[in-house]
């Protein structure tokens, strides 16, 4: 699923810029995606457009989030790790922080790759139409082992 969900970030800069489900999976198809992977990866974002609209009411800037256990457990230490990183950075506001928490708990695996996680925020940034700083674009893409130290 997060393979599909990179190739559309990579070549549909919006979501309205992506075409319907039915000429979509065709696409995915002919790209060579599995048909299971693209159904669950549109099931994923017809949920992630849903979260979207249910906070984008949701501005207040000041916000303090307790993960429950079961939200530990789904996440993981490292993904809850980067989730606080991005918003001690004013990255990512609270409403895009749950919106990121509820689809990483969408997800079936159990705890979830932190690189997997990094593909969800950068969805969360896709689907609200915005575009993440140069210095989070690289955080989310480049692994730490591969980077130049200065």
């Amino acid at each position: 699923m997060f393979e599909v969900l990179v190739y559309l970030y990579e070549n549909y800069w919006r979501p309205d810029a992506c075409p319907d489900h039915d000429q979509l999976t065709r696409k995915l198809s002919a790209v060579g995606f599995e048909s299971d992977e693209i159904r669950e990866a549109l099931v994923w974002l017809d949920g992630l457009a849903e979260t979207a609209q249910a906070y984008a009411a949701d501005q207040s800037p000041d916000s303090l989030r307790v993960y429950s256990a079961a939200e530990t457990e789904r996440l993981g230490e490292d993904s809850i790790g980067f989730v606080s990183f991005l918003e001690s950075a004013g990255v990512l506001p609270p409403a895009m922080r749950e919106m990121v928490i509820d689809r990483a708990s969408a997800v079936g695996e159990s705890p979830l790759a932190l690189e997997d996680l990094k593909v969800i925020v950068l969805m969360v940034f896709w689907s609200l139409g915005e575009e993440p700083d140069a210095l989070i674009l690289d955080e989310l893409f480049v692994a730490p082992e591969e980077r130049l130290i200065h």
